[in-house]
């Protein structure tokens, strides 16, 4: 392969939802530009794509594939993503690292719930959209109401370049309302017969050319004017005026393919080739010191590692994209986010597991090596003289998650390596060793993300693991003031101990005065304030200890003793052994021993005494809630908000949005364990959710007599 120049590459993200036809649009996409003999199919487990086992197994795509094509003296860098939306983590990728979206819609259905999570990720990004409807020979299939309903989702934005004579089984022929011709095809596919367009079609073509026409004149003075005076463009002047339009977002031209006969895939390939904005007339990218990193060969090497794929008998393969500058084998470069230092042995080109190699890459391209030392999924190498880092991908909190343990505990340590390994290739899934829950937690964007990364940990790894209910991370309060003393005393030869503690304990809210005095069964306690220390826990909220002993009744040597013995008993409630918050500790009292008091002996009493005020202080366990958006379709509505009342969730308020309602509400994190499947279940796949931490909040009675309940049952498990 030549060696491209940056005003020579375009990188293209092809998206869409699951069963929209992206790995058989990929295929032919390859066939039709030669890079293959012969077209795979999903059913043959023989595609580009899909080469992994895990998706062989299941028959969907599990991670991105790159590829290239060499298109009219143009490479095309295309990456395939995953159409389910367990999987979005690939396509969010993918969308960063390009500058143009593909979003296919399955002619059987319409514009799914996928494809408006697509489209919502490129508004973000702010990339330019093009949309294919696919499957135009399927039964199902009613053109004239997908495109309706794409106006009324996306707006009069979406601009056919395409439409179908006919669809249905009987689909071989489009009108091109761009070129003005007619395309037709024999049963079997292949290269296309292009004609004059049919007498009967004029009046339909010539509308749509029009609109066309007008669409693409809106984006440059100059054809505007040029549109007003003759009410006309040439051919070149639209694809200009669509060219600019992407880039600013201010038209999605809508193309017609039958991917499984390579209908109208070799027509789209030639306006890719020929109108998709090139690498270099795209919005600059930022450094995460905000430069503009200009994608020029003439600047300094700068390569950004955006995937990792470990495949076997080669072991990890690294995907970079030439951010700056030009890449060569045997290059020496800086990892700026590890310090460490890597040669690049050799640089490939790939289509899925094929690779080959090529002896430079320029700004812009995309790319893969093998064989590094020390570079993960994120990192930025660079040449001398050169420090950027990037940090632009951000992907979205997770909605599903499992502990994990391995069904043989000596194999507890090979899991977390392979877990380890695992994310680097799909950073949606997060791991967490939780010290507070005591488990191994897989967090993903749900279940059959989840169910996949077991798979291949028990056919690949040869590692049998089982999932187990994720524990909920519980926080414990108390309600009102209360108070308690405790005297720790112990002789048996030598030196004893010797310690008691005379603490209050009470609510704690950010901005509350220091306390002045407290009453307990008629009896006023008076403080002056010795030192306030506020700890801010590490699990959310505070800790204010407050010394108001007098008379030097404890000495201030045994003050950081006592307020380890509080923080012990802050790690571990006495209702359910989850975290305590939000309290304020006033020690006021206590004795010492000249002789046996010590350190241990304060910490001892300090605990007691706490755990003791603590019960007393109407204790209360407060639980995680989350924001939850839900988007779904209108007729699944009062399905969606019927489930979500039974699950204890607050509803906050409903909005339209882009053909699907949008549903918000707050819900504890205990109800969303088995959300994303109840979800599917019930829209049939067609709803989807994002969920973020909102706040903690207390449960109610009933609940938190379940719980203090199944924890003294544990406790007693324990000491049996």
């Amino acid at each position: 392969m030549r060696v491209y120049q940056t005003n020579e590459i375009k990188n293209i993200a092809l998206l869409g939802s699951a069963g929209s036809g992206k790995t058989t649009l990929a295929e032919a996409m390859l066939y039709e530009s030669g890079v293959i003999k012969r077209r795979g199919s999903v059913e043959a487990k023989n595609t580009v794509s899909d080469y992994f086992p895990v998706e062989q197994e299941y028959g969907y795509s599990v991670f991105s594939t790159v590829f290239n094509v060499e298109w009219n003296n143009k490479k095309l860098n295309i990456i395939d993503c995953p159409g389910a939306d367990d999987f979005v983590g690939q396509a969010i990728t993918a969308m960063n690292v390009t500058d143009q979206a593909l979003i296919l819609i399955n002619g059987q259905y319409g514009p799914e719930v996928g494809t408006q999570n697509n489209f919502r990720y490129t508004e973000k990004l702010k990339k330019p959209v093009i949309f294919l409807v696919n499957q135009l020979d399927s039964d199902k299939c009613d053109f004239d109401t997908i495109i309706s309903s794409m106006k009324d989702i996306y707006g009069p934005k979406c601009v056919q370049i395409q439409y179908p004579i006919e669809t249905g089984p009987g689909f071989n022929a489009l009108i091109d309302v761009l070129l003005m011709k007619k395309y037709s095809w024999k049963p079997e596919g292949g290269a296309p017969i292009i004609e004059d367009i049919p007498a009967e079609e004029m009046d339909k073509a010539m509308e749509l050319h029009k609109a066309l026409v007008e669409a693409a004149a809106e984006n440059d003075e100059t054809l505007m004017e040029k549109f007003f005076e003759e009410e006309t463009l040439t051919e070149d002047e639209m694809r200009e005026g669509i060219r600019k339009g992407l880039v600013t977002r201010s038209i999605f031209p809508v193309f017609c393919v039958c991917a499984g006969r390579s209908m109208g895939v070799r027509r789209l390939m030639e306006f890719l080739g020929n109108v998709v904005p090139f690498v270099s007339e795209m919005p600059k990218v930022h450094n995460t010191r905000g430069e503009e990193v200009p994608a020029e060969t003439s600047g300094p090497e700068s390569l950004y590692f955006f995937k990792t794929g470990v495949e076997p008998h080669i072991g990890e393969v690294s995907y970079f994209k030439v951010m700056s500058g030009s890449v060569k084998p045997g290059d020496d470069l800086s990892n700026a986010d590890r310090g460490s230092k890597e040669r690049i042995a050799n640089i490939y080109v790939c289509a899925g597991a094929n690779r080959q190699p090529v002896d430079c890459l320029n700004a812009g391209d995309i790319g893969c090596t093998v064989k590094l030392k020390d570079v993960k999924t994120g990192n930025t190498l660079n040449g001398k003289d050169c420090d950027n880092r990037f940090d632009f991908i951000k992907y979205p909190n997770s909605k599903y998650s499992r502990a994990i343990k391995a069904v043989n505990e000596a194999d507890t340590e090979k899991l977390m390596a392979a877990l380890t390994k695992m994310r680097q290739e799909d950073p949606t899934w997060v791991v967490e060793q939780s010290k507070e829950l005591r488990q191994t937690i897989i967090h993903g964007q749900g279940e059959f993300h989840l169910r996949t990364l077991k798979w291949r940990l028990e056919n690949n790894e040869k590692l049998p693991v089982k999932f187990i209910d994720a524990k909920i991370p519980y926080r414990e309060t108390i309600t009102k003031a209360a108070r308690a003393d405790y005297r720790h005393k112990k002789q048996s030869g030598g030196a004893g101990q010797f310690g008691e503690v005379h603490l209050i304990v009470e609510p704690y809210a950010d901005g509350m005065p220091d306390p002045v005095s407290y009453k307990f069964n008629g009896q006023e306690f008076k403080m002056n304030i010795k030192s306030k220390e506020v700890i801010d826990l590490e699990w959310g909220g505070k800790l204010v200890f407050i010394n108001s002993v007098v008379g030097g009744a404890i000495d201030t040597r045994f003050m950081p003793a006592i307020l380890k013995g509080i923080m012990e008993r802050m790690e571990q409630g006495p209702l359910t052994g989850s975290y305590a918050r939000d309290v304020r500790v006033v020690v006021y009292d206590g004795k010492m021993h000249p002789v046996d008091s010590n350190e241990l002996s304060f910490m001892l009493a300090a605990r007691h005494a706490f755990a003791d005020a603590f019960r007393n202080a109407g204790p209360k366990i407060l639980e995680p809630i989350y924001d939850l958006e839900v988007y779904v379709p209108a007729d699944f509505m009062g399905d969606v908000m019927s489930d979500l009342q039974g699950r204890r969730a607050l509803i906050m308020g409903m909005d339209s949005e882009a053909g699907y309602q949008k549903l918000q509400a707050k819900i504890p994190q205990k109800e969303l364990a088995s959300y994303s499947i109840s979800l599917s279940s019930l829209t049939g796949g067609r709803a989807s959710f994002t969920t973020k931490f909102a706040s903690y909040e207390l449960v109610p009675n009933e609940i938190q007599q379940e719980l203090i309940k199944a924890h003294e049952a544990e406790m007693s498990d324990k000491d049996e």
